[in-house]
């Protein structure tokens, strides 16, 4: 498929999800993070008094309102399942500084999250989806908190290559020196503080992973140019018992259907929640 192809087919179907969406039983929420007040929309199936939830972790420089995580979303709640899906801090309309984000809290974000969910009425039950730099935070989350809390994980195209980018001070369309970390760091057009590169060389991403309990799908795209295919077969062999599935010819973010990474997504929460 051309790159214009998929831009055509990925802003079609983002006008199909707004229009999905917006016909479906949401409701604009809002949370104590770890930087201040996060901006979250909850997303209900129709007619039930009672559901699952599944928290949906956005990626760097993303927001709540990304097609794929919207695609899930509408996936979910086609199966039966609600979702909160939230603006990480410094994040789209979360409060806080995008130069003082970090992974750490990130997570910290994605805790309190959790303890939202599960305290909303009708909620039974949580698991997580996370895509990118969120399904590194997703991994982590449920590696910390255990089944008990985090029944399940998708774990989309999860970024744990950020780790070694940064170490070897080329990451995205930034060049550095690891050994001197600059206070900011422009990537991506946004200013990265030192404490997330700091914090992000030494994170036991794979260690905290291996923990999980519960089911774990990794989605992965072959064409990903951000991460490689190996660096997703890495954290499938950290996590024991967890599914790899791969989807040829995928990029970083599923522009080429998005629908079928949020189904499998989708697919396998569905059944996880059901045990």
């Amino acid at each position: 498929m051309s790159k214009f192809r998929a831009i055509l087919q990925g802003a079609a179907l983002s006008a199909a999800l707004a229009a999905q969406t917006a016909q479906a039983e949401t409701r604009d929420l809002s949370f104590q993070g770890d930087h201040g007040c996060l901006a979250a929309i909850a997303q209900y199936p129709k007619g039930r008094q009672s559901y699952p939830m599944v928290l949906l972790l956005h990626g760097f420089t993303s927001a709540k309102e990304d097609p794929l995580i919207e695609a899930v979303a509408s996936e979910l709640e086609a199966r039966g399942i609600a979702s909160l899906r939230f603006d990480f801090n410094g994040h789209g309309q979360s409060e806080g500084r995008f130069e003082d984000m970090t992974i750490p809290n990130e997570i910290e974000d994605a805790k309190r999250a959790l303890a939202f969910a599960a305290s909303l009425p009708g909620v039974t039950k949580v698991a997580v989806a996370g895509h990118s730099q969120g399904g590194v935070v997703a991994a982590m989350l449920a590696g910390e908190c255990g089944k008990d809390r985090i029944r399940a994980a998708a774990l989309l195209a999860p970024a744990a290559v950020l780790q070694d980018d940064i170490r070897k001070g080329r990451w995205f369309d930034a060049e550095f020196d690891p050994a001197n970390l600059p206070e900011t760091l422009t990537v991506l057009g946004h200013p990265v503080g030192r404490e997330y590169l700091k914090t992000a060389m030494d994170l036991p991403i794979y260690e905290t992973a291996a923990a999980c309990q519960g089911p774990v799908r990794i989605i992965q795209g072959t064409a990903d140019p951000v991460v490689p295919v190996s660096c997703a077969r890495g954290l499938h062999e950290a996590i024991k018992g967890s599914e790899l599935v791969l989807l040829d010819g995928f990029d970083h973010s599923f522009t080429q259907d998005f629908s079928k990474a949020a189904k499998a997504a989708a697919d396998f929460l569905a059944h996880a929640l059901k045990e």
